[in-house]
């Protein structure tokens, strides 16, 4: 019918009409799925006039018209932006029937297979944490007594699994799951080091366990158990020597040594700040559980950023898929996780940083009039955004050549005030403004009538404060649903500077 469905469907279009080989097909495939303009224009005049010197007919040295040609052409590049070649396709066609299939009746199951099949993928998984979010799919963290080797489904959530976390290995995993099996779920933290094989366990491997929340349901805090777990291992390992000294005295006929009861004790210490639990589980689960440093700032996150972290990654082998294009310009925002300082060979400073989003990281270069102007702001756990340009090729992580640095904290506000009609605002519009004269201040406000859906800004003599008091004055007069406090877009800043 006219409809190219496979990619083998140029390679014989090619042949037919235009003589070509069936290895020289094969190159104009390729060139058309990795969109290679270059070559494509040349393979462009080869289809259409032929090319003698490589043995090429083309179309018009076979009765074709040039028009005809040429229209040929261009709905076989079309095509190649979506192309799959037959057996790809075939195969594809019944995979993705059967995880749409799991992913509608089954989603938690799906998603927790999902996220095992790339377990030691910490990007990959932080991307599905992600997905689940939306999905509206919880996902908890490690627990020893519910917990397996994979992600596994508890009471319709996930449960994270047990061997993502470094240096709890899968032999470790087992014996815990086999000895909770056979004689009962864990009921202290002493319990659970009393019950396992110390040839299992050690002082790191515990340590990793507290810190990702795997003794959370256990009754205390991981900054408790941080403070005792070294103390109850020494003691445990102390009451192995003696049973096994005194077992020997047996064959001397002496009373052996009685082992003596560990208690307890968990310290008035209360818990770690917040972020400090989210370093720790990044720490040894390379990606955040219970939460994420950026969380509150997710929805301004979003708003302002045209790429994450995903789309830097490198472009997936099989679907040939571009995610960035070489000279893109983009805005990322994220924590900057680490940086790097180097010396160019003309004496200045430049600086590569890591920069960590919701999903994953991006490197940002800074090159040295930039880093110079943005040096103060490129600190450890900083949150900025960056606007700057993509360099990427299909062989590694694409990068963001930065351009300009805003943080967070520095982004200007706006206030937005939201009439019905135009009507309500002209009645009101001398007190508004007289809150304002009061409050003058740095923040731009916006006026939305609703029923006219037209917007109004007051200007540069009209910036108010922001600051709860003049928030409550604004939200007598028109309800506080209607009084909005938002950042201003980063894209606006940039256009304005």
């Amino acid at each position: 019918y006219g409809c190219i469905v496979y990619q083998e469907q140029v390679m014989q279009i090619v042949r037919d009409l235009a003589g070509y080989t069936l290895g020289r097909s094969d190159l104009v495939r390729r060139a058309m799925s990795k969109k290679k303009a270059s070559v494509m224009e040349q393979e462009r005049k080869n289809f259409i006039y032929g090319n003698e010197e490589e043995g090429v007919q083309g179309c018009i040295n076979n009765g074709i018209s040039e028009e005809a040609a040429k229209i040929i052409f261009e709905e076989m590049t079309d095509f190649a932006k979506y192309a799959f070649n037959k057996s790809h396709a075939a195969c594809y066609a019944v995979v993705a029937y059967e995880t749409a299939w799991l992913k509608c009746y089954y989603p938690v199951e799906f998603m927790a297979a999902l996220m095992t099949s790339v377990i030691d993928n910490s990007s990959k998984v932080s991307e599905y944490i992600a997905t689940c979010k939306k999905m509206d799919i919880e996902l908890l963290p490690p627990d020893i007594n519910e917990g397996f080797s994979a992600f596994s489904v508890s009471d319709g959530s996930i449960r994270y699994g047990l061997t993502a976390i470094k240096n709890v290995g899968k032999k470790v995993v087992d014996s815990i799951v086999r000895e909770r099996q056979i004689n009962g779920k864990f009921n202290s933290l002493t319990n659970f080091i009393e019950r396992l094989d110390n040839k299992d366990l050690n002082k790191r491997t515990i340590e990793n366990l507290i810190k990702a929340g795997a003794f959370d349901l256990l009754g205390g805090s991981r900054k408790q158990f941080m403070h005792i777990y070294i103390g109850i291992l020494d003691s445990v390992v102390q009451n192995r020597k003696r049973n096994i000294e005194g077992q020997l005295n047996l064959f001397d006929m002496d009373t052996p040594v009685e082992s003596k009861s560990i208690e307890e004790q968990l310290p008035d210490v209360g818990e770690y700040p917040e972020d400090a639990l989210l370093t720790f589980e990044k720490e040894v689960l390379g990606v955040y559980v219970s939460g994420h440093p950026l969380g509150k700032y997710e929805y301004e996150w979003k708003r302002n950023v045209s790429h994450t972290s995903i789309d830097f990654e490198v472009p997936d082998e099989e679907s040939e898929k571009e995610n960035v294009r070489d000279g893109e310009k983009s805005i990322i925002g994220g924590i900057i996780l680490d940086k790097t300082v180097k010396t160019t060979r003309n004496n200045q400073m430049m600086a590569f940083i890591t920069l960590e989003d919701l999903f994953g990281t991006v490197e940002v270069v800074i090159f040295p009039r930039d880093y110079e102007h943005y040096k103060d702001w490129l600190i450890q756990d900083g949150k900025i955004y960056v606007y700057g340009r993509i360099s990427s090729n299909e062989e590694e992580k694409s990068k963001l050549i930065c351009e300009k640095i805003i943080p967070f904290e520095v982004l200007p506000k706006e206030v937005w005030i939201k009439f019905d009609n135009i009507e309500e605002y002209l009645d009101n519009e001398e007190k508004i403004k007289s809150i304002i004269r009061r409050n003058e201040g740095e923040a731009e406000v916006n006026i939305f009538l609703k029923k006219e859906k037209s917007i109004k800004n007051l200007g540069n003599n009209y910036k108010i404060a922001i600051d709860e008091t003049c928030l409550n004055e604004i939200k007598q007069i028109v309800s506080s649903e209607n009084v909005k406090m938002m950042e201003k877009k980063i894209e606006n800043i940039i256009k304005i500077h």
